[in-house]
């Protein structure tokens, strides 16, 4: 694995290095030469969570933001933001997927550092495989995003801003532990070796080891959970030019199912002819090693015209086990861009680029039935995919001082594999007073699917999984949003609404409706559709006292056997009110946030009803570490029966995977932050 990995990071940073051009026009050289200014956010107060300048609708979640609750990784990363939700796959894997605009992460773009990442067999558990130590903030952007970073955004962008290697030289560690048996801890370490090179080196392991049965089918809440990760990073800041460069390695065993299961070899449980005389068991191994360099060039810095090149790679192979099902993907993945950008009159900013892309997948899949006489049948699947994508793209901004912007661009690609496509995107933006921003934006977004690596925890069904002929998926974004404020009793009060419709021309839909016997992904034959209409407001009541009240309603509708329907296990609301508060020496930190999630349909006739969930955390600030305690869902509530079946997990009727609640209960943590910087004055 790590002659592979080494072979393949040489090749592809040989072959291409990276620039650092961010995903948002006009502040490209700035960021370049200052990072403290990241795509269009300018820092203007202490609040953690800032609107995104420029055309597109977003949010900047700080670091700050991110220590209101556990933060263990960037699935819990979302407890307090009212436009994301995050929920479980399943209730057997512990898989997580973020909803935005009423639709499943699939349609998010994932990004770090403003590269693609976790991609194609990453995608099931990426939001575990980023510690929350790690991060320096989160970009969050609704709608389709700038062309610049490709055709997948369709409903929004997540963009990782990871700690710096130039950031103030310090050593941090953060030790975590709570009343599900779990901990981890946590390090980072910064070092100027002079006044242009830097390097950080971040490690991260957690162990999830207790094997908890609240509603005591027989079955572990959430898998027992092994993971280490490490990550160096280095920066080079010369005259003129900027060079980023670093890898990160992880692996990872998670183990489910049965509680006598946990510690049988997964081999001789998938030998076993007689499936009624073993436990049900799952386990997953997965081994992830990924690398990124990036290079830009500083010919203006004036008109902030530069060139940038970045490539980054990646190989990640899982291998898992279902029961009697075994699956095993090997995914290998390249992106290398060529950017050039500048401002060549202060009103008008061009970008333009080439692009290359490369994905291989390699999937295999076998399931043993008992074939009713005492032998077994195998059912196999072994699919390779290979796809090579070259594009190229366009995007004009025109920005009149921040009052009107109009961000308007094109790209054009060609896949080996669905030939050309073209995606148009524009955001525009009217801001007439200080007092109102109006943002509307429209785009198309395509994505290419892998059924089985994006979704193989589909495979913790009883019933059989069928996969029809693949399409690219295809959809149209359309946004409007307007953020008010509003002077309220001395202080400003922060309204934002917007409105979001999304139209799927070609979809890859999960169907349980059309064979009871069959979880079916098949090819949209009908419409699809979702509106989202979100309102949120924040306004400091008391000094150090903030509150944040947020509602969106969800109507998200596809055609499943013929019929137009709600999609499955999708919340028909969304309410969220947060209490933050800090004291005037700022020692203290009290946050509480409660949520309160509508009903939805499950499948066919049968629907779940709304529940409410609320979590708390305290604070004390010391001068090198803060000492935090909390619990999550102290409300208490958890889906009843997520796992259907459990006492007969080889039947048919065995299921795992509708999952539209919390799968465990209340939950307590403590945890130290040590930043140790100079000790001394």
């Amino acid at each position: 694995m790590k002659r592979k990995f080494i072979t393949f990071f040489v090749s592809v940073t040989l072959g291409a290095a990276a620039g650092y051009s961010q995903s948002l026009p006009a502040d490209t050289a700035q960021v370049i030469q200052k990072e403290e200014k990241l795509g269009g956010v300018t820092v203007t107060s202490r609040t953690t969570t800032r609107r995104i300048g420029g055309a597109m609708n977003g949010q900047l979640i700080t670091q700050q933001e991110l220590f209101r609750a556990a933060c263990c990784n960037l699935g819990e990363s979302f407890a307090t933001n009212p436009s994301v939700d995050v929920s479980y796959s399943d209730a057997a894997t512990g898989a997580k997927q973020i909803r935005l605009l009423g639709l499943s992460g699939t349609y998010v773009q994932m990004m770090t550092e403003q590269l693609t990442d976790f991609r194609g067999a990453a995608q099931p558990f990426a939001l575990d495989y980023v510690p929350g130590p790690f991060m320096k903030s989160i970009q969050v952007s609704k709608g389709t995003a700038t062309v610049k970073n490709g055709a997948e955004s369709i409903t929004g962008q997540i963009n990782v801003e990871y700690k710096k290697p130039d950031d103030a030289p310090q050593l941090n560690v953060n030790l975590y532990g709570d009343t599900k048996s779990r901990y981890e801890a946590n390090a980072d370490a910064n070092i100027h070796l002079n006044k242009d090179l830097s390097t950080i080196l971040l490690a991260h392991f957690e162990n999830d080891w207790g094997s908890h049965d609240d509603n005591g089918d027989g079955f572990t809440d959430r898998p027992n959970r092994r993971q280490g990760q490490l990550m160096n990073r280095w920066k080079y800041i010369g005259n003129g030019y900027l060079m980023h460069a670093g890898f990160s390695l992880l692996t990872e065993k998670r183990e489910g199912g049965q509680l006598g299961s946990l510690h049988h070899s997964p081999a001789a449980l998938n030998n076993t002819p007689s499936t009624h005389l073993s436990p049900y068991t799952i386990h997953l191994a997965t081994d992830r090693a990924s690398a990124y360099m990036k290079h830009a060039f500083i010919l203006n810095p004036e008109q902030q015209t530069n060139i940038a090149l970045m490539a980054n790679a990646s190989i990640h192979t899982t291998d898992a086990d279902y029961g009697m099902k075994h699956y095993g993907v090997n995914n290998k993945t390249m992106a290398a861009q060529l950017m050039f950008e500048s401002n060549f009159t202060p009103l008008h900013n061009l970008s333009a680029g080439v692009s290359f892309d490369y994905d291989y997948l390699k999937s295999s899949w076998r399931e043993m039935r008992d074939a009713g006489n005492g032998s077994t049948a195998e059912m196999a699947l072994d699919p390779r995919d290979s796809e090579r994508t070259v594009g190229a793209y366009a995007q004009y901004t025109y920005n009149l001082n921040e009052r009107v912007v109009v961000m308007a661009g094109l790209r054009l690609d060609h896949s080996s594999l669905y030939d050309w496509y073209l995606t148009p995107r524009l955001h525009l933006k009217w801001q007439p007073i200080d007092l109102i921003g109006l943002r509307a934006s429209v785009g198309r977004g395509l994505r290419t699917v892998h059924p089985l690596a994006e979704m193989h925890y589909l495979l913790g069904s009883g019933r059989t999984l069928v996969i029809d002929e693949r399409q690219q998926e295809a959809a149209w974004n359309a946004g409007l949003s307007a953020a008010l404020n509003i002077p309220v009793g001395g202080k400003t009060l922060k309204l934002n609404a917007d409105y979001y419709y999304t139209t799927f021309q070609r979809q890859a839909i999960v169907d349980y409706e059309s064979d009871a016997s069959l979880i079916r992904i098949t090819p949209l034959d009908g419409r699809s559709y979702s509106h989202t209409l979100q309102v949120d407001a924040t306004y400091p009541l008391l000094r150090g006292f903030t509150l944040t009240a947020a509602y969106r309603l969800n109507d998200v509708k596809q055609t499943i056997a013929g019929r137009l329907m709600e999609r499955p296990l999708t919340s028909r609301y969304k309410g969220l009110l947060t209490a933050s508060y800090r004291t005037p020496l700022e020692l203290w930190q009290i946050d509480a946030t409660l949520q309160l999630n509508g009903g939805g349909r499950i499948i066919g006739d049968e629907r779940f009803s709304g529940y409410e969930q609320l979590s708390a955390q305290v604070t004390r600030e010391f001068r090198h570490f803060a000492l935090y305690v909390g619990g999550e869902n102290l409300t208490g509530f958890r889906q009843k029966n997520p796992i259907r079946g459990a006492d007969n997990p080889y039947d048919r009727q065995f299921e795992s995977t509708l999952v539209w609640g919390p799968v465990h209960g209340r939950m307590f943590y403590a945890g130290i932050r040590l930043h140790l910087e100079k000790l001394t004055n």
